[in-house]
């Protein structure tokens, strides 16, 4: 089935930073494959004037998540700094919205609705459908899907423009399952009309 892209609709794409990419300090396998999709994504989003959102994460250089601060993760994506940047490969659209997430030292925020204005932006722009993808499926994308869901916003999981993690062996096939049992639907960029 076909889907339209239209002005209630909004792109969300997830933390496709140099960290998460191979060669980062914490890479998704194969993470930078799904760039080019990503890219149809943009064309087609920015063609029907619908607003291209991108989440990053932004941390502080004590952030909880560390290993060195008792998280579970290599340090990485630390503001400003190179593997905090967007992959150079990605095709940002000028006008994108760029939303920072996990900010503060003490707060890990897997979600882009977490400690962001992310929601309020949309409201206000009177979007109800979002098409999220990125890195990875199994964390930050599962995240941000499912408080979307939770926020009342229709959404549509980019199964082609999202790669996970797998700390354990089958992680990201979980999360897929557990987005779609919430209300979130698969699409990939050929449904899109």
């Amino acid at each position: 089935m076909k889907t339209k892209i239209d002005k209630g609709c909004a792109l969300i794409i997830v933390d496709v930073q140099r960290d998460f990419c191979p060669g980062g300090s914490l890479a998704v396998p194969d993470g930078d494959k799904i760039i080019p999709v990503l890219n149809l994504y943009i064309e087609a989003f920015k063609r029907r004037s619908a607003p291209v959102f991108l989440s990053r994460d932004w941390h502080p250089e004590n952030h909880k998540s560390f290993k060195e601060f008792g998280g579970q993760w290599p340090i990485h994506c630390v503001r400003n700094s190179k593997g905090s940047q967007f992959h150079p490969d990605l095709k940002i659209p000028e006008d994108a919205i760029v939303i920072s997430k996990a900010t503060e030292p003490d707060r890990e925020a897997y979600s882009a609705f977490e400690g962001t204005d992310l929601k309020e932006i949309l409201k206000d722009k009177g979007i109800n459908t979002l098409f999220i993808g990125g890195l990875a499926t199994d964390y930050c994308v599962k995240s941000t899907i499912l408080d979307a869901l939770k926020e009342g916003f229709k959404v549509y999981f980019m199964k082609d423009a999202s790669k996970g993690v797998d700390l354990h062996p089958g992680d990201s096939e979980r999360a897929v399952a557990e987005m779609i049992s919430r209300g979130a639907m698969e699409i990939e960029f050929s449904q899109i009309e």
